[in-house]
């Protein structure tokens, strides 16, 4: 039996069909197509490329981004994207952890327009104005920037021993300002800084003491409660907010205010227009100025906010290689994140629960929406 040869012209007709099933074989597959939720997600014209938007918006969601429960993106004080865990909605109301802190700064921002307070004063704590006792050298900026050098651990291991644990869940949570302002100095106030909790409680304390007409715990809760009502929170149209007071009448000012996620929101934009809602300046431009200055001993960290910068020390909180110079962050236990770019007219949130650890991607995630607007 003969077998026949294939011409050398089917050979060649051959080549195309066989290279293109070859490239076909061996070419990359594209991204999968965004899913009809994330797209719902999104508004037709959010300032940017819908997609791609809806795509970062997605990954947030994502099983290794840990619970991500709420995403919002306001562009130029427009929600252009809004996205909620199965289980959560608008009228949700989410814990802030840490983000009360920057709360608590434009409350004593507040108090320092009033007059009520003074920045470069020593701060007015009774216990610290005894003769001889060098804790009466803290001044209010220094406690606003993390520098009074006030003893603190904050998240060490294990966890009871944490200063922020005892004063929140054990021996501190009756009094927490007594608890914070009994430390004793471990450093000179102003040289060295030390994130706090405590801190931040403190600053609260001393809006109690000086808001209230009588130092019973009923009288500084209300106090403190309509100051912050009357003064922000409905002026700004955070009507949601609900901030919890301890045994003493304080604030819970470092970790306890539940807002709904469209409020964190409207507290970024806050932020963003420098205290300005409508036309009115709620506060003056300067102190939020001051807020998204970096602290003199952390590039960081302004006054109880984070800052887009390169750290002084240690890891960055945000993503200074990757974002705008002058976004700067209220960031909270577990993932929660309103980040503000006034360059960009951005405002972003993101509420969940994802252990510390494990936060590196979600940090990644919020970087990959912002840089759908870069």
């Amino acid at each position: 039996m003969i077998r026949r040869i294939p011409s050398l012209t089917f050979a060649l007709a051959l080549l195309p069909v066989l290279g293109a099933c070859s490239q076909g074989t061996n070419q990359p597959e594209g991204p999968p197509p965004v899913s009809e939720e994330a797209l719902k997600a999104v508004t037709r014209d959010p300032g940017a490329d819908r997609e791609r938007l809806a795509r970062a918006i997605d990954a947030l969601f994502a099983q290794e981004m840990g619970e991500t429960r709420a995403v919002i993106v306001m562009k130029n004080g427009r929600i252009v994207a809004e996205r909620y865990a199965e289980g959560y909605h608008e009228n949700t109301r989410f814990v802030s952890w840490s983000m009360a802190k920057s709360v608590t700064g434009v409350m004593i921002g507040m108090l320092v327009s009033d007059g009520r307070l003074r920045l470069d004063e020593t701060a007015p704590v009774p216990a610290w104005q005894r003769p001889g006792d060098p804790r009466g050298e803290i001044t209010l900026r220094q406690l606003l920037q993390m520098r009074s050098g006030l003893r603190h651990a904050e998240a060490i291991s294990p966890i009871y021993q944490s200063d922020e644990v005892r004063m929140l869940f054990l021996d501190g949570r009756d009094n927490m300002a007594r608890y914070a302002e009994e430390q004793p100095l471990e450093s000179e106030p102003g040289r060295t800084f030390e994130y706090s909790t405590a801190t931040s409680v403190i600053l609260a304390d001393l809006a109690a003491r000086v808001l209230s007409p009588a130092p019973d715990p009923d009288s500084r809760r209300r106090a403190v409660a309509d100051y912050l009502r009357t003064r922000l929170l409905e002026p700004a149209g955070m009507k949601s907010m609900l901030p919890e007071f301890d045994r003493a009448g304080t604030l819970v000012g470092g970790s306890l205010i539940h807002g709904t996620a469209r409020d964190w929101a409207r507290f970024g934009e806050f932020l963003r227009t420098k205290g300005s809602v409508k036309g009115a300046q709620i506060i003056p431009r300067q102190w939020i100025e001051f807020m998204v200055t970096p602290s003199p001993r952390e590039k960081q960290y302004g006054a109880q906010i984070w800052l887009n910068r390169t750290p002084t020390t240690g890891n960055p909180a945000l993503f200074p290689d990757r974002g705008p110079k002058d976004l700067f962050a209220c960031v909270g236990h577990l993932g929660q994140y309103v980040l503000v770019s006034p360059s960009l007219g951005l405002t972003v949130v993101r509420l969940g629960k994802t252990q510390d650890d494990q936060l590196p991607p979600v940090v990644d995630g919020l970087a990959d929406i912002v840089a759908v607007y870069r």
